[in-house]
This record gives C-alpha cells, sequence and structure tokens, in this order.
C-alpha cells in the first residue's frame, strides 16, 4: 500500500513544482515552453482526482475497521499501534488535500498565464498595426455580437449594459 501513496506525493511534489516554476518572475524564455509542457500534462495529472478519492475511500474504509482501543482493553504495544495508524491516516488525508489543491491551483495558474499571454499578443498585434486604442476591437466585438443576435434582447442587454 506504500507504493500508492509514494506516487501521489511524487504527483503532488510535481505539480507544485510546476506551479512554482510558472510563477516565479525573471522566466519568460522558459516560461512558454513550461506552459506547453504543463497543458499537455494536465490531463494525466486529472487522473489524481479518481485516485485521491479512492486513497479517500481507502482511509475511511481503515478507520471504521480499526479495532478501537479504549482504556485498559489494549495492551500497550496495541496502543501505540492504534496511535500509529491514527497518524499515518492523518498524514495520508494531508497528501490527499494537498496534491488535490496543487492540482487546482496549477489549472488555475496555467489557464491565467495562458489568458496573460494572449492578452499580450493582442496589445502587441494592436500596437503594431497603428491600432494604439485597445478599445477599438472590444468595439468591433461588440458590434459584431449585436449583428449577430439583433433579435435576442437579453443579447443586446448585455451588450448595452456591459460597460455599467
Amino acid at each position: 500500500m506504500a507504493l500508492e501513496w509514494v506516487v501521489l506525493g511524487y504527483a503532488a511534489a510535481a505539480e507544485a513544482i510546476m506551479v512554482m516554476l510558472l510563477t516565479i518572475p525573471g522566466l519568460d524564455g522558459l516560461r512558454k515552453g513550461l506552459i506547453v509542457v504543463t497543458r499537455n500534462l494536465l490531463k494525466p495529472f486529472l487522473s489524481v482526482v479518481p485516485f485521491c478519492l479512492f486513497l479517500l475511500m481507502d482511509i475511511y474504509w481503515k478507520y471504521e475497521t480499526r479495532p478501537s482501543c479504549e482504556a485498559d482493553s489494549c495492551t500497550p504495544s496495541e496502543h501505540l499501534r492504534h496511535q500509529k495508524s491514527i497518524m499515518k491516516s492523518q498524514r495520508n488525508l494531508l497528501l490527499i488535500a494537498a496534491a488535490l489543491v496543487f492540482y487546482w491551483v496549477l489549472y488555475s495558474v496555467t489557464a491565467l498565464v495562458v489568458k496573460i499571454d494572449q492578452l499580450n499578443q493582442r496589445i502587441e498585434r494592436n500596437s503594431s498595426d497603428g491600432n494604439l486604442d485597445p478599445n477599438i476591437d472590444r468595439k468591433k466585438g461588440r458590434d459584431e455580437l449585436a449583428v449577430l443576435h439583433e433579435g435576442d434582447d437579453s443579447s443586446i442587454g448585455f451588450i448595452c449594459c456591459e460597460d455599467a
């Protein structure tokens, strides 16, 4: 049973390292490659979620079937084993939580970094075209959306109220 915890620990460590590398300032040259690698690894790392749920059920099952060690019913060695089992369960629960949180943070950070890169490319494209007003593309997109949804009152209301 220790192998699955090692695998989960390595997955959580890899997620943490990728988040750290994506968020460290000054790695602009390396960041594009990291984004590609991270985006390609997000789908395989999604398997961490059901794996964590399986391990969480395993912890719960061990908790429910563990013999209780109360007052005088246990020898000192049984009591020590009981306490050790509880500590391992708590440690494993923290590892599960860390793996899930790191996956969520990695997904969110990757999405934000990709969005920032897209916006930077849009700004560069606008400035190279001589279009110094970044709102022109926004107005153009809003006008195109209004033409597409001329008969739909809700989309026109959304467009009108977008700046408010």
